[in-house]
């Protein structure tokens, strides 16, 4: 999925300048990388707002309309104002469509719910990761990676090994070993109460 959004060049640069644009309701941001060159940008601070606020435009290829033509990228960094709701700069990196890109893609939980470890064991599922790197072309760029949790059993965990990852995405690893995505906590009190009973 694309998500599009209007662009005009910006000119004038410089904090001057910048705040002048946030105070009239717009949003400085830069498109860089690629053949081309940086390219500063402003857009609408209300449109991008709202459209940070939609997980799936942190891990898209997004197209942005700048004065009419198209420039592909993704989401690189956005400041923020320290306690407003307000964006300050935002960065894009273009993508090129032969090329494989980098980026975090969120995970997407389900099943805890119906799992042994929660309908038998009394666990809760603590989520030890919220989004893995992954790299593959844009065309491949999934919006995020299914967890399944409805086999996890007492004691178990799920690690980045066993995620099943969408044709042509790869995982992008960091350092050592097989970090754990999920795991079952037993819960205070569950196993208390059944070794109570026993004696």
């Amino acid at each position: 999925m694309q998500i599009e959004f209007k662009a005009s060049k910006r000119d004038a640069q410089g904090t001057g300048a910048s705040r002048r644009l946030r105070r009239a309701g717009q949003l400085p941001g830069i498109i860089y990388g690629g053949t081309g060159e940086a390219q500063p940008i402003v857009m609408d601070h209300n449109e991008l707002y709202h459209l940070l606020r939609k997980e799936a435009f942190h891990a898209s290829v997004l197209s942005i309309d700048v004065d009419g033509s198209k420039e592909i990228a993704v989401l690189r960094d956005t400041q923020w104002h320290p306690f407003k709701q307000q964006v300050l700069h935002i960065d894009f990196q273009r993508v090129a469509a032969d090329q494989k890109m980098h980026l975090k893609v969120p995970l997407h939980f389900s099943g805890d719910d119906v799992s042994p470890a929660v309908k038998l064991g009394g666990c809760m599922i603590s989520h030890v990761i919220n989004e893995i790197d992954v790299q593959c072309l844009p065309k491949d760029l999934p919006e995020f990676v299914g967890v399944d949790l409805s086999a996890l059993e007492v004691g178990q965990s799920v690690h980045v090994s066993q995620l099943v990852l969408p044709a042509g995405v790869e995982l992008v690893q960091h350092g050592e070993g097989d970090p754990v995505v999920a795991t079952a906590v037993q819960v205070k009190g569950a196993a208390a109460e059944g070794e109570g009973e026993a004696a």
